[in-house]
């Protein structure tokens, strides 16, 4: 028996509809609700992540940044930055050595990982909180992780119902555009949409 192209394709939309469709309205209304906090105290947010999960945040910085006019930072972007804390220290320490820089008290560090126990972006977390930074994640059910250690740590959890890294990655992206459009909708800026 060959491969089934169109049960599996069948199969991933199922499962996506299906995670998509379970998404937290509590959890994104108090993730949108943070970055209100922040805008309204004129603080910045943070992204970080690795992988597929870091390219969400950089996407998500160019979109908040331009649309929203908020001071937004991708700290997978800069790679100078970056690689030297990993060389000069260690790759558990990129995310929280950026933030003690960068981050101050009030400002939102958002981590997005697919299983929630990236030991860099649960770094840059606790140093986010050292700092009195507002936390939140942007995980999934990877592994049937519930989130890992990082939606246990955080202000908010976005746990987005699967175990799929793929489509875990596939809805941080919908849960930036949700927020984004949230924001822009409350407070009367142009939409795309």
């Amino acid at each position: 028996m060959g491969f089934d192209f169109d049960s599996f394709v069948d199969g991933y939309v199922a499962d996506l509809s299906r995670a998509l469709a379970s998404l937290s309205k509590q959890d994104l209304k108090a993730l949108y609700e943070q970055v209100l906090s922040v805008i309204d105290g004129g603080g910045t947010v943070h992204f970080i992540g690795n992988g597929g999960s870091a390219a969400t945040p950089s996407h998500s910085a160019g979109d908040w940044s331009k649309e929203l006019g908020l001071p937004t930072l991708s700290h997978v972007d800069n790679i100078s930055s970056l690689t030297a804390w990993a060389n000069d220290t260690s790759y558990d320490n990129v995310f929280a050595g950026a933030l003690s820089t960068w981050a101050k008290p009030g400002d939102l560090v958002v981590g997005y990982s697919g299983s929630g126990n990236s030991p860099n972006v649960l770094n840059g977390i606790a140093k986010a909180k050292e700092l009195g930074c507002l936390t939140a994640a942007i995980t999934g059910d990877y592994k049937s992780g519930g989130g890992g250690k990082l939606a246990g740590m955080v202000d908010v959890a976005v746990v987005c119902d699967t175990t799929s890294m793929e489509r875990i990655e596939d809805l941080q992206l919908i849960i930036n555009h949700i927020v984004k459009e949230a924001v822009k909708a409350d407070r009367g800026l142009p939409s795309h949409s």
